[in-house]
This record gives C-alpha cells, sequence and structure tokens, in this order.
C-alpha cells in the first residue's frame, strides 16, 4: 500500500472539483484530483456527429451565466448563440400548430390557465430563498406537496395541464408526482423563472460553445496534470485527528482536507467514515434525474426551408423537447433532443428500438424528410455508471426541509461541491463553478 500526501483531495473532475482544484493550486495547495472516469468533465462529455466534435453533455450557456461565459473566452471559445429562426412546432391533444414566443398556442381556457398557474409560480418563488430554502416559513408544507398536487389544484384545463408537465420533465427529468413544491420552487429562484429555464434567447439555453463544452472543461484541467489522477474511482474515505484517508485501487492518500465535488446520490456509494447521519439520509434521497440525449444530422437542415427553428414539444411524444444543433458553417443540419422523465427509464438499454423511436417522432414533427438521417448518437445518462443519469440530483417530496442544510454542512475534514449544493444556478454548469470556487474558499479557511 503507498502513501501520497497532500494538503487537499479533490473526488471527481467535472466543472465543480476542477475550479476547486485550480482555486487551491493557485493558493499554492498541494491538491490530488482524483477522477473515476478516463476523462475530465463529469456530465459534460464530448461525442461526434457527422464527423464534428458536439456535447453528448450539458452544452448551453444561459442568460445570467457569468463565469461559465467568463471561462469561454479565456479559453478562446466564442459563444454561438441558439438558432431560433422561424416558427416552432407544438403537437398536443391530437394537433401539430406553429408557433412564435414562449407560450404556444392553445386553448383559451388552457392559455388564460398558464398565463396564471406562471403568476403564482413567481409569487411563490419570491418566498423561498435560492441559497437556504428550507428557512422558508411553510417550508414542511411546500415540501409535501407534490408538483403534480399543485398542478391539479391551480391548472383547471388538460392541456394546460399536459404542457405544464412537458416543462417540468424537461427540466428536472422527472415526472411532477416525484418533485416537491418546495424544491421546484427552490430552483426557479435559483435560475429565474420558468420563463427563463424553458427559454432559447433569453434563457437557460441561450448559447451553445465553438467547439464544445468539454473545451473548457479540457482547458480548466490543463494547468492540473500534475495533480490529476483519471480512472481511479474511490471505494473509501476515513477521518482521524490528522486528517482524511482515501483509499482507491489498493491506493491509500493522505490529506488534511477532502473535497467531494459529486452529486449526493454518487458521493453515498462511497463507503465514509464520519458523516452526518443527514448527509447520509441526503444522498439516499437526491437521486438523479432520468434522461437520454439524442443528436441526429441530417445532409442540410430541410426544416428552415420549411420556415421552422427546429425547435419542437410533443406532450405525448418520446423524443421532446428538441432544438436545432447544426453548426455554424453550414456543412450539415442537425437536431438535438432529449427523452426525459418515466420515457428515459423506458427506454434504457435499447439502443436500437430507441434510435427507430426517436426518428419516428421526428418523421411526425418535420415530415418524411426526417427518416434519412446522416448519423445518429445518443447517451444514455441512467446507464452511465458515474452519472447515474441526469441533469442533477433531484430532492424527493419531504427531503429539502428536513436535510437541505447537509447540502453545503462540512463533516469533520469532509467538504461538499458539485452543482446541487450551489447557492446560485444550481443545476448548471454555472453553479457547479461556483461551487467549486465556494468549496475551496472554506478549506483554505479552514487550514488558515
Amino acid at each position: 500500500m503507498n502513501d501520497v500526501d497532500s494538503d487537499v483531495i479533490v473526488l471527481g473532475a467535472g466543472f465543480a472539483g476542477l475550479a476547486a482544484a485550480q482555486r487551491l493550486r493557485s493558493a499554492g495547495c498541494r491538491v490530488l484530483l482524483l477522477e473515476a472516469r478516463d476523462r475530465v468533465g463529469g456530465r459534460v462529455m464530448p461525442g461526434e456527429l457527422a464527423g464534428r466534435t458536439i456535447d453528448l453533455g450539458g452544452q448551453w450557456v444561459g442568460v445570467g451565466h457569468e463565469r461559465l461565459s467568463m471561462l469561454a473566452g479565456e479559453a478562446g471559445r466564442p459563444l454561438l448563440p441558439q438558432y431560433t429562426e422561424g416558427q416552432k412546432l407544438l403537437a398536443a391533444g391530437g394537433r401539430q400548430r406553429r408557433y412564435r414566443g414562449l407560450i404556444p398556442p392553445v386553448s383559451p381556457g388552457a392559455l388564460l390557465g398558464m398565463g396564471w398557474a406562471l403568476w403564482r409560480l413567481r409569487r411563490l418563488q419570491q418566498r423561498v430563498s435560492a441559497a437556504a430554502p428550507w428557512t422558508a416559513a411553510d417550508a414542511e408544507q411546500l415540501d409535501a406537496c407534490t408538483v403534480a398536487q399543485w398542478r391539479n389544484r391551480n391548472l383547471p384545463t388538460a392541456g394546460g395541464r399536459a404542457l405544464f408537465d412537458v416543462a417540468t420533465r424537461a427540466v428536472f427529468c422527472v415526472e411532477p408526482d416525484q418533485l416537491s413544491m418546495l424544491a421546484f420552487l427552490h430552483y426557479l429562484a435559483a435560475n429565474g423563472s420558468v420563463e427563463a429555464l424553458t427559454s432559447t434567447t433569453d434563457g437557460a439555453q441561450a448559447a451553445t460553445v465553438d467547439g464544445g463544452m468539454h473545451a473548457l472543461a479540457r482547458h480548466l484541467a490543463e494547468p492540473l496534470q500534475a495533480q490529476l489522477r483519471l480512472s481511479t474511482p474511490v471505494q473509501a474515505v476515513d477521518q482521524d485527528a490528522e486528517g482524511v484517508s482515501v483509499r482507491a485501487d489498493g491506493v491509500t492518500y493522505r490529506a488534511r482536507r477532502l473535497i467531494v465535488a459529486m452529486a449526493p446520490a454518487l458521493s453515498g456509494r462511497i463507503a465514509m467514515q464520519g458523516i452526518s447521519a443527514a448527509r447520509e439520509q441526503l444522498a439516499q434521497r437526491m437521486p438523479m434525474g432520468s434522461v437520454i440525449k439524442c443528436q441526429i444530422a441530417y445532409e442540410r437542415p430541410f426544416w428552415r426551408e420549411q420556415g421552422l427553428s427546429g425547435e419542437y414539444v410533443g406532450s405525448s411524444a418520446v423524443f421532446s423537447p428538441v432544438f436545432d444543433n447544426s453548426p455554424a458553417d453550414g456543412s450539415c443540419g442537425a437536431l438535438v433532443g432529449f427523452i426525459d422523465g418515466t420515457e428515459a427509464v423506458r427506454w434504457s438499454g435499447q439502443a436500437e428500438a430507441r434510435r427507430c423511436a426517436v426518428i419516428d417522432s421526428l418523421v411526425a414533427a418535420f415530415g418524411a424528410q426526417a427518416a434519412e438521417p446522416l448519423d445518429y448518437v445518443d447517451q444514455d445518462w441512467i446507464a452511465d455508471p458515474w452519472s447515474r443519469g441526469c441533469y442533477t440530483g433531484v430532492p424527493t417530496p419531504g427531503t429539502l426541509s428536513r436535510l437541505g442544510p447537509a447540502l453545503r454542512e462540512p463533516c469533520g475534514a469532509v467538504h461538499w461541491a458539485g452543482t446541487e449544493t450551489a447557492e446560485a444556478w444550481c443545476g448548471y454548469i454555472e453553479g457547479a463553478l461556483n461551487s467549486g470556487e465556494r468549496a475551496a474558499a472554506e478549506v483554505l479557511e479552514a487550514m488558515a
């Protein structure tokens, strides 16, 4: 058994872990960064479609994502606005409609109901702190109410409920009855609003990174090569008076402090000593969302010729939502979209059948030209052993009000990072970067 000594060990080389390690290294600390995967980036992952690099994981830079935008500038990677020209498509109630703007053209009753629900949500989220939602005066009541229950009370029409469910699944990758209102409102408070979360130009899907988001992860990792160990899954963490011992594949690494930059559900799979009961319970009650990301290439973006933006939502479609992901050089057309929630669980592990279902959905949306793709690739995040789902960990009803403080509270010499712990922009890469820097600041203060 070998001993490798450091000031700080960071577990996880996603954006949170990379940001933490870089901050500590800049402060003069001896840092060791351990990653189970054979690459950096975590839930950001490169792939190839029709001969070009694409993102099989997180890819968008949203409005207000200042730290991520700055990182793109530092890496020399321009931001490319999401393509939005033309009309969007909505398939609901047996009909397909074209529309512009945020709210699709549904029945007047459904439209009024949706407007009321969005206004009500804006009012409710003001009562919930983005940094500490468990401090809300009615946190326990909100946490005991599922989003499905709230929807049934506040959206009287079937059409309005269907649209609301589509938006919920698209953002959280779970069904409305799996999510509490406190968790829902917390996410809105941390990221703006339902409108911001589901919008392109003015929202969370505003831009992509030239060369792919993974290029930014590689840029962050470049000065950390001497401190980085890939393909090093950790089995156990022990604590004593001098610090921590981290065991990975027969090697014991020693450090004064440890930052765990992983989703709670994944950190809970490591045998850790000295961890609070609240944190142990949190790891068990914060599963990952369920999503499969799919990208499809065509010889040209034929939907643009039909006056369409490529954005499509189907209330009962297997594959929805969908966006235009064509390269700026016009070398081909491309669509990107998601199978989420219960549908993702259903189609996980069925690669060939899933591909057929995705293409069938696109034919129903865009016509017969969608039947003959140039290339296809997808990423089943549920089946990824080091992610177990995406986009983020989702607190089950009753969890956040009782166990929320354990998200960030250190346990002895163990500190926590990851987008789930972010005080703002949680669930996004922006939140991951901020969480890593916050955890690093905590450690520096503790070691001072």
